[in-house]
């Protein structure tokens, strides 16, 4: 089995590219084309990327059995633009039509549960929400290769959760957060924690690509047993716990005052709601599958928080 990882120098994609030497997969990598576009719904982007040249994709991808898109623009601050909805949401699209016009068996496209925003528990349907200019464009693309007919290709959407990996900022944030004064959950804090590892995600995919039967349309990356409470104590903080009540109506305030702001504080306020009252999921079909990745975010917060460093706030 031959694999092609389009974005390999990225953060996911070297993991995955890792997983896969790990397993003895053969695997090439390629940057993937930079796209813009002011296609915002589904049926613009299906026109844009029909019109997009997609003959040297094509070669690139020829002789593959499966491709991964592991591209596109992992800021979940950007503003809304050209850019960001080319990365996002037209280049998966162009990626899946010349996989199909290659004869790749399976391709494979890293998307994020943050499309489903605010939603109570993270599925594997094609529900979404987003809340920013990022979780939207993430949304469009996965709702542009829902309507593409490709017959021939199996085309997976993995949705990945919070990722988590050494060195990555989100990482090294979340341990400064733990550490400080604003370390806090909404009591008693037992609630799931969508906080996941990079090296989860690369073997989900790798699992997934690999998988011999049908695999669904949306994969959602599994939960790796952390609570809101455990995500700080792991990166070594003591986080206190907070009347729940009290920070359901601190979070309201604060989406109130995002709304009068134009909605620009909305990815700061889903991050402070997260940190009290993390998020649910289905167990999905990797837990069905029996193909659940070994659980190591927990470590990897570990070695944030201790790389951090400091007196734990008391």
């Amino acid at each position: 089995m031959s694999w092609l990882v389009l974005g390999g120098s990225g953060f996911v994609g070297s993991a995955i590219l890792r997983a896969l030497e790990s397993a003895g997969v053969e695997a090439r990598t390629a940057p993937a084309p930079r796209l813009r576009t002011a296609a915002d719904t589904p049926e613009a982007l299906a026109e844009a990327a029909v019109r997009a040249d997609i003959t040297k994709l094509v070669a690139l991808m020829e002789g593959h059995d499966v491709v991964v898109n592991a591209a596109g623009l992992a800021t979940p601050s950007a503003s809304a633009g050209a850019d960001l909805l080319g990365a996002n949401a037209l280049l998966p699209v162009v990626l899946a039509r010349a996989a199909g016009e290659a004869r790749v068996r399976r391709f494979l496209h890293l998307s994020s549960a943050a499309v489903q925003g605010r939603t109570a528990t993270l599925d594997e349907t094609d529900a979404v929400r987003p809340f920013s200019a990022y979780s939207r464009s993430k949304a469009l693309g996965e709702q542009g290769l829902a309507a593409l007919r490709l017959p021939d290709l199996s085309v997976v959407t993995v949705r990945a959760t919070s990722v988590q990996g050494t060195g990555r900022p989100t990482t090294t944030a979340i341990a400064r957060l733990a550490r400080s004064p604003l370390a806090s959950v909404a009591s008693p804090g037992s609630a799931k924690s969508p906080i996941t590892s990079v090296e989860a995600l690369a073997d989900l995919v790798v699992a997934a690509g690999r998988h011999e039967d049908a695999v669904p349309r949306i994969v959602l990356q599994p939960w790796e047993g952390l609570t809101a409470r455990s995500v700080l104590e792991a990166a070594g903080g003591r986080p206190r716990a907070l009347p729940a009540a009290l920070c359901r109506v601190a979070v309201a305030g604060g989406y109130a005052a995002s709304m009068l702001m134009g909605r620009r504080l909305d990815g700061h306020v889903r991050r402070v709601e997260l940190m009290w009252f993390g998020q649910d999921q289905v167990p999905g079909w990797a837990v069905q599958a029996g193909i659940v990745p070994t659980a190591r975010v927990r470590d990897v917060l570990a070695a944030a928080g201790a790389a951090t460093g400091g007196t734990v706030w008391r």
